[in-house]
């Protein structure tokens, strides 16, 4: 092999490690889908504005059972949460959830959309999402994986499409906690996840033209360099825990990552992160999220009455 051949195909193999290890630069200024909605552009946009402002969206996450978390937020500290997030858990909830979803962004609020996804061929729900399937099946034609995989993705597909349709952007954070393993998705390994993400972000994308979607890589709080997916796939990338004393080094963890002046957020947390050490150790997430139900029911209500009139913290009344 001559000189020349071997300095091409070392380019070659620098510029696809390059595509898959974490960038240093500054923050991502552009969606990775090209042809992302003006509304998922201009709810991009908002989220620069508010990084630059040095500012925390506050987020709740609502059920379809017990207590209304939204309306509890609102009884609790006198405000709405900026975020509310959704699960498209059930498919018998999901038109509910779709038609608070589209009020929510008419009322000039953001949504966050999640997906408790079944491991394909053991139906629907969260102890199916913990289920343990051969992963790699779901890559080839004609098993019963495969079938599965393709039919949970167009019925899911159907219900971002009225999104699409109602014009609703939506920060879309698919198979959370991937590498914390206790998922179907994690628990294939790295390789076979990243395979999963290319699958979905492809269909949704050029396929189904779901262009209202900002694409959020959402890690656990056991993050895993080996569950590295490309750049050019995802738009914001964070961690979460139910540990207040682990958020700090999950934010410089992530930040070390994916580089700094990235929005990170913290897109599921049991206790909410103290807005004044969050200013003093840099940690200012663009949003973070509460869990549903006894998350907020038994969180201190001193402290989320604080947070939520903390002036580094925007709610509801103060994005619109």
């Amino acid at each position: 092999m001559n000189n020349k051949r071997k300095t091409n195909l070392l380019l070659v193999a620098i510029l696809a490690i390059a595509c898959l290890l974490p960038t240093t630069a500054s923050a991502k200024t552009k969606l990775c889908n090209p042809k992302a909605s003006k509304e998922a552009k201009a709810l991009y946009k908002k989220l620069q504005r508010i990084q630059k402002d040095g500012k925390m969206l506050s987020g709740q996450m609502w059920a379809p059972w017990g207590i209304d978390e939204i309306e509890k937020v609102k009884e609790i500290t006198g405000k709405y949460p900026a975020v509310r997030g959704h699960d498209l858990i059930h498919d018998r909830s999901n038109q509910r959830e779709v038609e608070l979803m589209t009020d929510w962004h008419r009322r000039g609020g953001i949504v966050t959309l999640m997906w408790h996804w079944g491991a394909p061929t053991k139906g629907e729900g969260y102890e199916q999402s913990k289920m343990t399937i051969d992963v790699t099946k779901c890559f080839v034609d004609g098993t019963a994986e495969n079938k599965a995989m393709w039919d949970d993705l167009k019925r899911v597909a159907d219900w971002l499409t009225i999104l699409r349709d109602e014009k609703v952007p939506v920060l879309w954070r698919p198979m959370h906690e991937f590498d914390g393993k206790w998922f179907w998705y994690g628990k294939g390994g790295g390789k076979n996840f990243v395979r999963l993400w290319e699958t979905m972000f492809n269909y949704f994308t050029k396929e189904r033209k779901l262009n209202n979607l900002i694409w959020v890589l959402p890690h656990s709080g056991n993050i895993d360099t080996t569950y590295m997916v490309s750049q050019k796939l995802f738009d914001i990338a964070g961690p979460d825990t139910y540990s207040e004393k682990a958020q700090q080094g999950l934010y410089y963890k992530t930040e070390e990552m994916y580089g700094k002046g990235r929005m990170i957020p913290l897109h599921e947390c049991g206790t909410l992160p103290d807005p004044e050490k969050c200013k003093k150790n840099n940690t200012r997430w663009i949003w973070w999220m509460l869990w549903h139900t006894g998350h907020l029911t038994d969180h201190n209500k001193e402290v989320l009455i604080r947070i939520y009139n903390h002036p580094d913290v925007l709610t509801l009344e103060e994005i619109q």
